[in-house]
């Protein structure tokens, strides 16, 4: 039978419980890893005041990424982006317009870096026509993006 000890959480571990929870844990496992990454301390009223400042920490990172996240949506609002792509039969792209071809385009048009993770379609861009994506700022913040897929043969003047 092993002996267990108790530790306070600091963070949130995946199979083990949330920050400011107590647990019983392998003395191994609370040494070589949860001490080392700093994610928990021996239950005692100093790691319990430690919770307390970090809790109050991450609060207000948190409360500032949030506002962030606001200011950039607002720079996104309302953003329709326009691409134009080759087609096979003027309907049809030959091939499809890529996630990363919309955030070049996103970024030079509002000056918003965005990560390919924040960003999602609801269709394949495979077609010409008008598609609704959605960015995902964090914190509970989205911005809607509509993207119009146009065929580059289309236009008066284009290459052809």
């Amino acid at each position: 039978m092993t002996k267990h000890i108790e530790v306070m959480l600091m963070d949130s571990v995946k199979k083990l419980g949330k920050a400011g929870e107590i647990v019983k844990v392998a003395p191994g496992y609370a040494r070589n890893y949860l001490f080392t990454k700093g994610l928990a301390a021996i239950a005692t009223e100093a790691a319990k005041r430690r919770l307390k400042k970090l809790e109050a920490e991450r609060a207000a990172r948190a409360a500032e990424e949030k506002k962030a996240a606001l200011e950039v949506a607002k720079k996104l609002d309302k953003l329709e982006l326009t691409v134009s792509a080759p087609t096979v039969d003027g309907k049809k792209l030959y091939g499809a317009v890529s996630v990363t071809d919309l955030l070049a385009a996103i970024e030079g048009q509002r000056g918003v870096k965005i990560e390919r993770g924040q960003f999602s379609l609801e269709d394949s861009l495979r077609e010409v026509g008008e598609y609704d994506a959605k960015i995902d700022l964090g914190h509970g913040v989205f911005a809607r993006c509509k993207i119009t897929i146009l065929d580059e043969a289309a236009p008066a003047g284009a290459e052809g």
